[in-house]
């Protein structure tokens, strides 16, 4: 969306000249809002190869939505290849930590990227890294956090290999985790309108309005959403593993409050 101030040059019949240089302004200014503590976890160097996804992955906007910040706690479910875990070390710092959680039942189908994390919480640069494992049903964490954080993972709880865990029940787990004010990030693939859990052990999709439905029914207050991971072009109809949209699937970006 353009700024307000481009739109009232237009109205005003400014060039295309002017129009384009008041854009890089507000672009620029736009960016002065990403913290330092987020530009520089996003340039660390040890990120390596990550950094070749954090285009299509939108990792700094993201990391700023989601509101981490230096010295906070943050569990993450279902880590991956720990991309958004090596960016949550260096932002939280020496103070903060890292809790990369892997629900057994997950771990046995993902068991290179559960080694993955134990290398990488062994590594002195991610000290403030520890791994937790335990039943996909029983969630828990060793000190109240300030973010949890799931990414293309919520959809995968109410699954028969996780032992089809109840997501209300799940959410008041998350809720119980979180220090008062403290937030869940949910991303995940987008299903169709009106399609529920159908389709997240076909698909590995999942309806948004679901998941809202669900997070808010334990306490939790929406505190917005992003537009990043969008993609109008994605049909929803499609598993996100087709070669025609894996990697690029329309995602809803949530964020939900615990009240104070």
């Amino acid at each position: 969306m353009r700024s307000l101030s481009v739109v009232l040059l237009a109205a005003l019949g400014l060039p295309g000249v002017a129009l384009a240089q008041a854009a890089q302004v507000s672009h620029v200014h736009a960016m002065q809002h990403v913290p330092p503590y987020v530009r520089a976890a996003v340039a660390d160097p040890a990120r390596g190869q990550d950094a070749n996804n954090d285009a299509r992955r939108k990792i700094t906007d993201v990391m700023v939505f989601s509101e981490v910040k230096p010295g906070q706690k943050v569990l993450e479910l279902i880590p991956g290849s720990g991309y958004f875990t090596r960016v949550f070390s260096a932002i939280v710092g020496t103070k903060g930590h890292v809790y990369a959680l892997w629900p057994n039942e997950y771990a046995k189908e993902d068991a290179d990227d559960v080694t993955g994390s134990d290398k990488l919480a062994a590594d002195p640069h991610y000290a403030n890294v520890s791994v937790l494992k335990q039943p996909a049903a029983q969630l828990s964490v060793p000190e109240p956090v300030d973010l949890v954080f799931t990414s293309q993972n919520y959809h995968d709880y109410p699954d028969a290999f996780m032992g089809k865990v109840d997501p209300v029940a799940f959410d008041k787990q998350v809720y119980a985790a979180l220090k008062p004010g403290g937030l869940f990030v949910v991303i995940d693939h987008v299903a169709p309108a009106g399609s529920g859990m159908a389709d997240t052990d076909t698909l590995h999709r999942i309806d948004p309005a679901i998941v809202k439905k669900q997070v808010e029914s334990v306490g939790f207050v929406f505190a917005g959403e992003s537009s990043v991971l969008h993609n109008p072009d994605d049909p929803h109809t499609n598993k996100v593993f087709d070669s025609s949209i894996r990697g690029h699937t329309d995602q809803f970006v949530y964020r939900f409050r615990k009240p104070n």
